[in-house]
């Protein structure tokens, strides 16, 4: 416990340098949809609905909405308890699941032609998808679709989906070789091992990072009220990630998103959670936890349920890549 508390106020310290919230960098959410939740002021730039064709933001199942409030929620609804990853950026939601999470992957398919036309418009610079597809084999078009807003440029960040732990878990699109995989941190071990793992279907070691997903509070709409809830998953894990990018690409603007996937990689910290398999494959996590110079204005206390996870939440926001 005195091991945290140090870092956090190094921590706290650091963050009177520079201030970094992910200002101008445009993130498009593919998911369920957002409801205009107080955290997200006018902040959501555009919506695009695949689903039902509607115009204005909503989300009538609320996992998208907890997702963007992980990643850009100011906190303003809770005085700033329950404050996103990079409270500065632009919100671009696209709805491409229904109220029960259900989709297509046409929908994903024409919400990445959207991206890809619009992106300079809003300055899409990260795509989050926190949704996946068991049937990795049946959804080329699908894992082609995303790795061509890879290759223009674009930083996608993933899901590892929850069919964990056994090996060849991952969901697709984050079965992708191309696109940053993220699984869950504290949901790989025991009874909550669900974090979707690799090799993929061409043998490539997957997820790339994992981060917090058990727990975490954020952003939630019932009744008219701008509320919060916790919810637990991959989901989670992945804004989390994405609202790390937001940081760094408003510091170093000029980043490919292959620089960043490396600086993630080499700035992680191994778990020391080794997998070996019978026939000899292994299996490290690699958690999320930069160590250079990135903060942010806001501290993320209260978005998750525990006092480490909470810890590691708020180094990985204002420390740098």
């Amino acid at each position: 416990m005195e091991k945290v508390k140090k870092a956090v106020t190094y921590c706290q310290n650091t963050a009177k340098n520079e201030l970094y919230t992910g200002k101008g960098v445009g993130v498009a959410i593919l998911d369920t949809g957002a409801c205009l939740h107080l955290d997200f002021g006018s902040r959501i730039l555009a919506f695009r609905d695949y689903v039902r064709g509607w115009t204005m933001p909503y989300d009538d199942n609320g996992h998208g909405t907890h997702v963007a409030g992980i990643i850009g929620g100011n906190g303003r609804a809770s005085r700033g308890r329950y404050c996103g990853i990079a409270p500065g950026c632009s919100l671009i939601p696209i709805k491409v699941l229904d109220e029960k999470g259900n989709g297509k992957k046409e929908s994903v398919i024409h919400a990445m032609d959207w991206i890809e036309k619009n992106r300079e418009k809003y300055n899409i610079r990260v795509v989050n998808i926190s949704v996946g597809s068991t049937t990795q084999g049946e959804n080329q078009d699908l894992i082609e679709a995303v790795e061509h807003i890879w290759d223009i440029g674009l930083v996608v960040v993933a899901a590892a989906g929850n069919l964990g732990p056994k090996r060849g878990s991952i969901t697709a699109p984050g079965c992708s070789r191309k696109v940053i995989t993220v699984g869950a941190s504290d949901m790989v071990m025991e009874n909550q091992g669900i974090s979707g793992r690799g090799p993929t279907r061409e043998c490539i070691s997957k997820p790339d990072i994992v981060a917090p997903g058990n727990g975490i509070i954020s952003c939630a709409y019932k009744a008219g009220v701008s509320s919060y809830a916790a919810k637990s998953g991959t989901s989670m894990s992945t804004p989390v990630v994405t609202g790390g990018i937001a940081l760094l690409l408003e510091k170093e603007p000029g980043l490919t998103n292959l620089e960043i996937k490396k600086r993630l990689r080499d700035t992680a910290k191994d778990l020391a959670m080794h997998t070996t398999y019978r026939d000899g494959d292994s299996f490290t996590f690699l958690l999320f936890y930069p160590e250079n110079n990135i903060t942010s204005s806001y501290d993320c206390y209260g978005i998750v349920k525990s006092v480490l996870t909470y810890f590691v939440l708020l180094y990985t926001m204002i420390q740098t890549f």
